[in-house]
């Protein structure tokens, strides 16, 4: 039960600043990856298709 006082915040607001956590920083670039990528498919759709 001590493992969640041992473990991180996502992410941190300290004195106007927001801290993210190498792993929230991770998780969020690869959504956004993933995000980039479908909307390159609709895209190319889109001129394939006319």
């Amino acid at each position: 039960m001590e493992d969640k006082e041992n473990t991180k915040q996502a992410f941190v607001h300290e004195n106007g600043a927001t801290y993210f956590s190498k792993q929230t920083e991770r998780k969020i670039f690869f959504v956004l990856t993933l995000v980039m990528l479908g909307w390159g498919i609709v895209e190319g759709m889109k001129k394939y298709l006319g």
